[in-house]
């Protein structure tokens, strides 16, 4: 196995086995009930291997998942933006309910390059009355040649 190969594995398995753990456990100590959030989702379109000079593309898959089994969400806005913090695209014109236990999901393609590696989504939600927050996480996946990547980011909460 080459040595590059053995590094992209090895970098594959980081995001996949450390990253998504340390989210969750900073999900867990803010969670609870709430009854509206902004949420700032990392979006990776691209990472870079080897040395730092060769980019690997990724699809970004954002989701948003109501948990709540009893109650209703809104979802008021999907924001996409760029590296520089530049506005992108906005995923939503108008606000979205989102039922019990429903999900939303919104694609940036593998071959959209506008975000760069330090893109992000800003999603907002609301409830009537405190609910349990959504899941919001951006999932990245990739593959060139017979290599695959993926990995996942968990929102947070920011305010």
């Amino acid at each position: 196995m080459s040595k590059k190969l053995l590094l992209l594995q090895l970098f594959a398995v980081f995001c996949l086995c450390i990253m998504p753990l340390h989210s969750v456990c900073a999900q867990e100590k803010s969670g609870g009930l709430s009854k509206g959030q902004v949420l700032y989702a990392p979006a990776y379109s691209h990472i870079y291997s080897i040395n730092g000079d060769r980019l690997f593309q990724l699809t970004v898959t954002l989701s948003i998942r109501n948990i709540d089994m009893k109650h209703g969400i809104t979802i008021v806005a999907v924001d996409y933006y760029d590296s520089q913090g530049k506005l992108l695209k906005h995923y939503i014109q108008q606000e979205v309910e989102l039922d019990p236990l429903k999900s939303l999901r919104f694609v940036v393609p593998q071959l959209d390059k506008t975000g760069g590696s330090g893109a992000s989504f800003i999603v907002k939600w609301q409830a009537d009355r405190f609910v349990n927050s959504p899941i919001v996480e951006s999932i990245m996946i990739g593959t060139q040649s017979q290599q695959g990547v993926s990995f996942v980011s968990r929102a947070k909460e920011i305010y």
